[in-house]
């Protein structure tokens, strides 16, 4: 796709995006209406920036103009943070982590495919390199701690000279029998064939029958393999079989990968081009029209002093350069504006003088309409209200840039798409402007202070007052610093990054993720969620759904800075789930989509390691500086039930699986919103925990369920195609999808693994594969019951956010939710008290 094509699409996004945000305006300015239509209408803006979000993300990696990026970039960012707005804004209006968009779809004409929202790539796109030499260093640690040495091939097994002589005339005996039982056979067919002619007298056959016979069966086979074809052909015309050359990629598919390739080395050298730039124009307008500058800048001023002057009858008093120096005064103004506020800021205060009378006849007045108007504010206070967005300012000034800047722009000049100068230009001069300015407010500072020696015979004495309270403020300061250097001073002050860094990974707490995508996670739409929920029944997730509040919760929030500073925060995530779903592999896929460091703090891993006290201090302050430093992180606790556990079984009292329990919420406490640090835990027996302090930890609790009929065909293709595997009609995929319910995606990866050997790949030819072979390799392992499964939705039910929703359905609001909350935590305190 060329640069004009890119280019159509960024203007297409852009006018959507535009009547967009008309309509939210509008939708705001509307009185409240019923929590259904409330949540369609957030519904259907998610769905509509999500589509905005795709159309950018594709815009943003493939434009090759430097200046255009920057500015998609940020529109790009802003759409980011609104979707996450929006997802908050339904979670806390339906009380659900996981909503549905059945009719919404429908309506919209969308697939549910194009709900899936996308992961930038400019997330690793952009620290490639640093992320590689991370890599090798990483590497490079454990090869020399000998945590991960290659395994040595063990040397080939000598034999004696007497058994290699028998096994060689073994070998040779058993070549021997096969040639003399080929030859025999070869003796027994030729005297066969003889007794045959015989016994029928060597009767000649009759040409036309033979021929006839060889006709029937040659048009037999020809119609019963036309006859199938004509089949598959009418399959695949009707969609319920695939094209045959579905799986296969096209020339054009290769070539537009290839210039895809070819885009992000112009990209580069754009880029570079257009840095290189911003310095050198900005040298060049400094030795043109940096004079210009000074000299009109000094006329300004000078002007200022004059009128002043002839206005009040003393010159003014020069702004410090803490206040902005000349810039506080002539921003975006000519002198003579200057001149028209003084002399209306005169004019007020005498205005100001004669309301105070007035505004204190009409306090009585507003006090009895107060009244009145407390009860119609508490009636609209109870109203839904969209909170204000923090996004919706950065997009509209995005949008309204690209209206003036790059809408009607003529770039037939520019066909290579590299930066445009009077665009630098412009930029520098403001940069420089204010560069000089800082020069010319120091000479003109003494400028005023000798007019004012020459005229009015003035010396100014040093402001005591104002430097001795200056001075207090610094002193007041400093105590405060002190204080709170005490508090979180430095542990390892002394020691470089790179050594805390070795130490963590000699330890084992900072491992290597996994390169996973998290689009290996393979799963599908729920299709009947609405449907359940209109008859009251809460539906289990989908696989789809569950990946979706991954990259909402976890990825997108990590991979940029911008989004995680200003979006909901989310410092801590917890998948909940049984054994086999894949919560480890949707952390390994956190870091491997943004290119995050994982330290492991498990139970099991942290066991023996930095004994006591003072070693547990120690290494959540390792772990925290080096997060910081190295962002984005993941903090991985695997088997968080056991940091949280009821009481602890005797057999793993000595591994002190509790010692993280009072030391995480302190983390989370010392986490800030710059800070990009997700603390991830996975469980599969959330029971065992305490439920409270569980969740008091993690903000976010996302139940991950065993997948149903529509994820379990899905998965079955992939892992079985994955392995080597060949689907034929003779494989029965909606058997194996059906026959496998209760079954987690760990069981059929290990049952595909071991009925695809490396034997059984090379056989398919002849020998396809039939469901029946993957049946055995199922039943040997232990499904999850429906028991089970109920146990973790009842586990969920007692959760904060669970609660709520139970109290919704049965008719109660959250308001009631939260006063039952509050009533029961001033038990607890007076319980504690007595």
């Amino acid at each position: 796709m060329s640069n004009i094509m890119y280019n159509q699409m960024w203007r297409q996004t852009q006018e959507a995006l535009n009547s967009l945000i008309d309509k939210e305006s509008q939708k705001r300015a509307e009185p409240p209406r019923g929590e259904v239509f409330i949540f369609q209408m957030l519904a259907t803006f998610y769905i509509k920036y999500v589509q905005i979000f795709r159309n950018l993300e594709d815009a943003y990696d493939q434009v090759v103009h430097p200046q255009k990026r920057t500015l998609i970039r940020k529109v790009l960012d802003g759409v980011m943070g609104r979707i996450l707005e929006l997802k908050n804004e339904m979670v806390e209006l339906e009380l659900a982590e996981f909503h549905y968009f059945d009719s919404i779809l429908q309506d919209l004409k969308l697939t549910p495919q194009q709900l899936d929202v996308p992961i930038p790539k400019y997330f690793l796109k952009e620290k490639m390199e640093v992320l590689k030499e991370r890599e090798k260093v990483l590497a490079q640690i454990l090869v020399d701690s000998g945590a991960h040495r290659p395994q040595v091939k063990s040397p080939a097994r000598t034999m004696p000279l007497e058994e290699a002589v028998k096994v060689i005339q073994t070998a040779e005996r058993a070549r021997q029998g096969r040639l003399r039982a080929l030859f025999m056979k070869h003796i027994f067919l030729q005297e066969f064939k003889g007794t045959q002619s015989r016994i029928l007298g060597q009767k000649v056959a009759d040409v036309g029958t033979a021929a006839l016979r060889i006709q029937k069966v040659w048009r037999g086979f020809r119609q019963c393999r036309k006859t199938k074809l004509e089949r598959e052909e009418e399959m695949v015309f009707l969609g319920m079989h695939p094209p045959h050359l579905l799986h296969e990629v096209s020339d054009a598919i290769i070539q537009a990968q290839k210039v895809a390739c070819l885009r992000s080395v112009v990209q580069n050298k754009h880029e570079n081009d257009y840095r290189e730039a911003l310095v050198t124009i900005k040298d060049e307008l400094k030795l043109t029209e940096g004079p210009d500058i000074k000299e009109n800048l000094q006329d300004q001023i000078r002007r200022w002093f004059i009128e002043c002057r002839s206005l009040t009858g003393n010159f003014p008093e020069y702004p410090e350069a803490e206040e902005g120096g000349s810039a506080a005064i002539f921003s975006n103004k000519t002198p003579q504006q200057v001149i028209d506020d003084i002399i209306a800021s005169q004019e007020e205060e005498d205005k100001n003088k004669k309301k105070k009378n007035k505004t204190e006849e009409k306090k009585a007045k507003k006090k009895e309409e107060k009244k009145g108007k407390k009860e119609k504010d508490k009636e609209e206070e109870e109203a839904w209200k969209m909170s204000p967005s923090v996004f919706l300012p950065a997009i509209e000034e995005g949008n309204s840039v690209y209206k003036d800047f790059w809408k009607n722009r003529d770039e037939s000049w520019n066909f290579a798409q590299g930066y445009d100068p009077e665009l630098i230009k412009e930029e520098k001069r403001k940069e420089l402007e204010s560069e000089i300015r800082v020069q010319v407010d120091e000479l003109m500072r003494q400028e005023l202070k000798n007019l004012k020696l020459a005229v009015n015979r003035e010396k100014e004495l040093p402001a005591k007052g104002k430097k001795k309270k200056g001075g207090k403020n610094k002193k007041k300061g400093k105590k405060g610093r002190k204080g709170r250097k005490e508090k979180d001073r430095d542990l390892t002050a002394d020691r470089t990054i790179e050594s805390l860094y070795k130490e963590l990974v000699e330890e084992g707490l900072l491992v290597q993720a996994r390169k996973v995508s998290l689009s290996d996670y393979i799963g599908e739409y729920s299709y009947l969620g609405t449907t359940l929920r209109q008859v009251a029944v809460e539906p289990m997730p989908s696989l789809l759904d569950v990946r979706q509040l991954v990259t909402l919760y976890g990825i997108l929030p990590l991979g940029s800075a911008e989004v995680h500073e200003k979006a909901p925060l989310v410092k801590s995530l917890l998948l909940a789930g049984p054994s086999g779903v894949g919560k480890k592999m949707l952390v390994h896929a956190i870091c491997s989509e943004t290119g995050a460091n994982l330290f492991n703090l498990s139970a099991d891993n942290i066991a023996g390691k930095y004994p006591g006290k003072n070693g547990l201090q120690m290494m959540v302050h390792l772990v925290l500086k080096v997060a910081r430093q190295l962002q984005p992180s993941v903090v991985w606790i695997g088997d968080t039930e056991k940091t949280f556990y009821r009481k602890v079984p005797s057999a793993e009292r000595m591994m002190e699986p509790k010692r993280l329990k009072k030391q995480l919420p302190r983390i989370l406490k010392l986490l800030r919103p710059d800070d990009r640090i997700l603390i991830v835990g996975t469980t599969c027996r959330p029971f065992d925990a305490e439920l409270q302090s569980l969740c008091r930890v993690y903000q976010k609790i996302i139940l991950v369920p065993r997948p149903d009929y529509a994820s379990r065909y899905v998965l079955w293709r992939h892992v079985i195609q994955r392995f080597g595997g060949v689907i034929t009609n003779t494989l029965n995929i909606s058997c194996l999808a059906k026959i496998s319910d209760g079954f987690t995606q760990g069981h059929v990866v290990q049952a595909v693994r071991s009925v695809l050997t490396d034997r059984r790949v090379r056989q398919q030819p002849r020998k396809p594969l039939v469901a029946v072979e993957f049946v055995a390799a199922l039943s040997s392992q232990s499904p999850v019951y429906q028991e089970e499964e109920d146990s973790f939705k009842n586990w969920y039910a007692k959760t904060p956010l669970g609660k709520k929703r139970a109290l919704a359905l049965q008719g109660g609001n959250v308001g009631k939710a939260k006063d039952k909350e509050k009533k029961g935590k001033k038990g607890k305190k007076e319980r504690k008290k007595k």
